[in-house]
C-alpha cells in the first residue's frame, strides 16, 4: 500500500469512530509495522483534505478525532435542538478547583469555597467522566485526591492542562458575565 490509501483508511477509521483514537489504536489496526512520524504524517494530510470543510481533524487529550468547527455548531443546534446539561454555580466552581489545584480533596475545596461540598456535586462530576479518584491523602481518614482526567480536557477541546486559560484570564471572563 502507498501512503494516500494508508491515510484513507485511518480517515474512514477517524469518521466512523464514536471516540476519539490514539496513534496506538490506529497503528495496531494495521498488519504491518507503521511508524508513529508516518501516522501523524497521515493525520496532516487528513487535516489539510479537510481545511476547507465544515468539519476538522483534532488531536485532543484522549486521541484524534473530527469535530465539527465551531461556526457550524449554530446549524447543527437547529438540526438537534438539545440543551446542553447546566451545571449549578457550585458544580462549577468545585471543577474549576480541582482543575487549577489539582490533586485536591474535598476538605480542601471546602476550604476554598468557604462552603461544605455536597457528596451529590462531586458524584456528578465523576458520572461525567470528568473526575478520577488519583489517590488518597495521607492523613487520618484517608480522604480522596481528586483530579480532572483526559475525557475532561477532551470534552473542552483541549490536548493537555497548560491549554486552560490561566486564572487570571478565567476570572476576567467570569467577572464579566
Amino acid at each position: 500500500m502507498n501512503q494516500d490509501e494508508y491515510c484513507k483508511i485511518i480517515e474512514t477509521l477517524l469518521l466512523v469512530s464514536q471516540e476519539a483514537l490514539t496513534l496506538q489504536q490506529i497503528k495496531k489496526i494495521f498488519p504491518e509495522e507503521l511508524t508513529s512520524a508516518f501516522v501523524r504524517q497521515c493525520f496532516q494530510q487528513i487535516s489539510l483534505d479537510w481545511q476547507d470543510k465544515g468539519v476538522e481533524l483534532l488531536e485532543l487529550a484522549n486521541g484524534w478525532r473530527f469535530r465539527a468547527k465551531p461556526e457550524m455548531q449554530v446549524y447543527l443546534t437547529r438540526l438537534n435542538p438539545e440543551k446542553p446539561p447546566r451545571y449549578s454555580r457550585a458544580v462549577m466552581e468545585t471543577l474549576a478547583i480541582i482543575a487549577y489545584k489539582q490533586p485536591v480533596t474535598r476538605g480542601e475545596i471546602e476550604e476554598i469555597r468557604g462552603v461544605a461540598v455536597s457528596s451529590h456535586i462531586i458524584q456528578s462530576l465523576k458520572d461525567r467522566g470528568w473526575l478520577d479518584v488519583v489517590g488518597h491523602k495521607e492523613v487520618p481518614g484517608r480522604p480522596e485526591l481528586l483530579a480532572t482526567n483526559a475525557n475532561f480536557l477532551a470534552d473542552l477541546g483541549l490536548k493537555n492542562m497548560a491549554e486552560l486559560p490561566s486564572l487570571a484570564e478565567l476570572s476576567s471572563v467570569l467577572s464579566a458575565v
